[in-house]
């Protein structure tokens, strides 16, 4: 795709333009974050299987592993910013801001807001397509700043609606699984940091997502698993490690069960130059 900067070391995956050139992302779990500033047509927001209608103009988050979609998109307008958590290193503090705001229920923006966020995501696209000496560094800065904005505009939010028990377990449980000290551990293990049973983790998640934790964790492992192969040049031992595994030869059994590939043969394929986007696009994009 022509918004996505070839791959040099010193870059990483981030692209910002209109929905209509980029399109929306369907998501599995995936190493992305995705902030959707929509200022026309209609649909609704699947995240976790919870659905929201689309308020025009809104500003709609998701997070890395996050599960979701969009249903039935019509005349959608707007822009789109992608990223990785490597934009964030420079704004430590906007990783846990874009988590609280993907949870944040949609609220539709006074034209004044939706102006302030429009010429921001204006700007990083400039900045974005003339990439002058420095331009990565600029768009950090002019992200750091979205990230506030969107955090400013939703704190004016009306107080919503008490989040039934389950679905907040639920929550919590998906934010644990980006918790690098949580990495290789299982469902035990979380249903610890949780404060619960770990058979009362697995009834609540598997009542709330419809996927036992054991399930969504090793999805989760699996899907960094995949970042890691095509995003880096680690060694499949060294990406087996970083994943917690005990050696190599169990995290390509791991892999294969999961993803259906050698690790060898996914980073081969991920690599290869190929004709297809990475990133959905159309009018009804699930």
């Amino acid at each position: 795709m022509d918004d996505i900067p070839p791959r040099h070391e010193e870059d990483v995956p981030f692209a910002v333009g209109p929905i209509e050139r980029i399109g929306l992302m369907s998501r599995a779990p995936s190493p992305f974050y995705e902030l959707v500033h929509i200022t026309g047509g209609a649909g609704a927001q699947v995240v976790n299987r919870d659905e929201q209608e689309l308020h025009q103009p809104q500003v709609c988050v998701v997070t890395p592993r996050q599960t979701g979609h969009w249903r039935q998109v019509s005349r959608l307008q707007g822009h789109v910013v992608i990223f990785t958590d490597d934009f964030l290193l420079t704004h430590p503090g906007d990783r846990d801001a874009l988590h609280r705001l993907a949870r944040a229920p949609g609220r539709r923006l006074t034209l004044e807001e939706s102006g302030r966020i429009q010429h921001l995501i204006a700007e990083m696209e400039r900045e974005h397509r003339q990439r002058e000496p420095g331009f990565r560094g600029v768009l950090q800065a002019y992200l750091h700043v979205l990230i506030v904005e969107t955090g400013r505009v939703h704190r004016q939010r009306p107080e919503a609606r008490a989040t039934a028990p389950a679905d907040t377990l639920a929550k919590r449980f998906q934010e644990l699984l980006a918790d690098p000290e949580l990495l290789g551990a299982g469902v035990p293990a979380y249903a610890t940091r949780l404060g619960v049973s770990t058979s009362y983790l697995n009834d609540k998640v598997h009542q709330t997502m419809g996927a036992t934790p054991g399930h969504i964790i090793r999805q989760a492992r699996a899907s960094e698993a995949k970042r890691l192969l095509a995003d880096t040049a680690l060694p499949v031992a060294q990406v087996a490690v970083r994943l917690g595994f005990a050696d190599a030869a169990y995290f390509c059994r791991f892999f294969r069960r999961e993803v259906g590939d050698t690790p060898g043969g996914f980073r081969r394929r991920a690599r290869a130059p190929h004709p297809s986007s990475r990133w959905t696009t159309g009018p009804d994009a699930t």
